[in-house]
């Protein structure tokens, strides 16, 4: 996977291209952690992501957890494989996905 960053004063955007998955995770939620401080709006572009995995949830759901606190997360361009993860998995109701 790949993780193109994209950081102004107090918005980051994240861009992952590939699979979020079991291998991959642990390096982005590296990455975000590095970054998150001070960010009042989370940006995911998941436009190249292909798939995404239970600990790519696990993530994004860490991830949710510190934006509630400090602002905003988004979840854009998720394909529609994506978005039924999230459908069955409750993530829809906990994530703003656009």
């Amino acid at each position: 996977m790949e993780i193109i960053k994209n950081k102004t004063e107090n918005k980051l955007e994240i861009s992952l291209v590939g699979r979020l998955d079991t291998t991959t995770a642990p390096k982005l939620e590296e990455e975000i952690n590095a970054e998150i401080e001070g960010v009042s709006e989370l940006i995911l572009d998941f436009d190249k992501l292909e798939y995404i995995s239970s600990a790519g949830l696990r993530v994004l759901l860490s991830a949710q957890k510190i934006m509630n606190r400090q602002g905003s997360m988004i979840v854009k361009n998720a394909n529609d494989d994506i978005k039924e993860v999230f459908d069955i998995t409750g993530f829809a109701d906990i994530l703003t996905i656009e």
